[in-house]
């Protein structure tokens, strides 16, 4: 027992439920550091339920790549060598066996002739979800599921088309008709205009401190309250051991050493210019943010300068304004990587050539979510 309370002891430093749990939310989404323990913290919360009361729980992934196989097998790995099955079971399992997408607690016990034998609990306390794949899990029950952990929800690559529909068909499966589910979402800080801000209505994340938790009141038809907590994560007093590791000079790192949201470095506007070198004006609309881009010719060199617009359009029912919202006028387009008009092929080429220069980072990112969203 000595030996498990120092790793106990040591793993302190790291991310505790505790906080966000207090506001007994129906959705927790966990933003922070990588590496910090969200990931942990839960798992272990759905191994002390299951030892408890035998609540099951479900994990939910973007894609099946995500947990299947070694990915799979080894998710558990961190809990195992820390004693915490045996710790939560009171010593009746000590590891985690994982197959088909289910995890198990097992143990592992020798024979009389030597040989070591794996002996698996019967029923699976965490099931595994893909979004990528519901449409062949719909038949199916889970009406012991009551945690359910959507991990990594946030990702600089492409997200899925519909996805958050797709989520919340995941969810409908798994918690059918009932109320006593509680749902985790876990992320690192690796892009701040994830479309679930703004699908979920979450308007201050972008601007929430870290160490902050925000609570959102939304009232259903039925009278009830959905309850949906945000925690920020505040970074380790000490840093991490591994820190020294990302010593570089790479603003991008930040994310991993101190949960600060991950930002590409962009080229900004390499010339001096008038209104009259601007030879024509487009906009974006994405997340909230609205961008004016502006084809800009100075003596033979022509380029586009992206930067925020702080006042309304002017024009609207004329300015071409690429959005990802539906609209009927013939002056808006959705994707700007599907030109129609040979204006729109123009204004392409500038991408294709990297001639796009921009106002500061905050918005190249913007504009890097919305091409990946045109390219979903």
């Amino acid at each position: 027992m000595s030996a498990r309370r120092r790793k106990k002891q040591e793993k302190q430093e790291y991310y505790s439920l505790e906080p966000i749990l207090k506001e007994k939310a129906h959705y927790n989404i966990i933003i922070g550091e990588r590496s910090n323990g969200k990931t942990y913290a839960v798992l272990q919360m759905i191994i002390n339920n299951y030892a408890a009361t035998g609540a099951q729980a479900a994990l939910l992934r973007r894609m099946q790549e995500d947990f299947i196989g070694k990915r799979g097998a080894g998710l558990f790995e961190p809990l195992i060598d820390n004693g915490e099955i045996e710790l939560a079971t009171a010593g009746a399992w000590t590891s985690v066996y994982y197959f088909a997408s289910r995890w198990y607690l097992c143990r592992y016990e020798e024979d009389k002739r030597g040989n070591v034998n794996r002996v698996t609990d019967q029923t699976p306390f965490m099931y595994g979800f893909a979004l990528s794949q519901m449409e062949h899990e719909k038949g199916t029950g889970y009406p012991n599921v009551k945690t359910i952990v959507f991990d990594e929800f946030i990702t600089r690559m492409a997200y899925l088309r519909d996805e958050f529909v797709l989520f919340m068909n995941t969810l409908s499966t798994i918690i059918r008709s009932r109320d006593d589910v509680t749902i985790f979402m876990l992320g690192n800080t690796v892009n701040k205009y994830c479309p679930y801000f703004d699908e979920m209505g979450l308007r201050h994340i972008k601007d929430m401190k870290q160490g902050e938790i925000d609570v959102y009141q939304l009232k259903h038809t039925s009278g009830k309250i959905l309850k949906v907590a945000v925690e920020y994560c505040k970074p380790f007093e000490k840093g991490k051991k591994s820190d020294f590791y990302f010593a570089f000079d790479n603003q991008k790192l930040e994310m991993i050493t101190s949960g600060v949201w991950e930002i590409d470095l962009y080229p900004h506007c390499p010339y001096r210019y008038k209104p009259k070198n601007i030879l024509f004006t487009y906009f974006i609309e994405f997340d909230r943010e609205l961008l004016q881009c502006e084809v800009v010719q100075v003596d033979d060199v022509c380029f586009t300068f992206i930067h925020r617009k702080t006042t309304p359009l002017k024009n609207p029912d004329t300015d071409l304004v690429f959005t990802t919202r539906y609209d009927a006028r013939p002056n808006y387009r959705r994707k700007l990587t599907h030109p129609h008009l040979d204006i729109e092929r123009k204004i392409i080429e500038f991408y294709a050539t990297d001639k796009i220069f921009y106002q500061d980072n905050e918005v190249g990112e913007i504009v890097r979510n919305y091409l990946l969203w045109c390219n979903k």
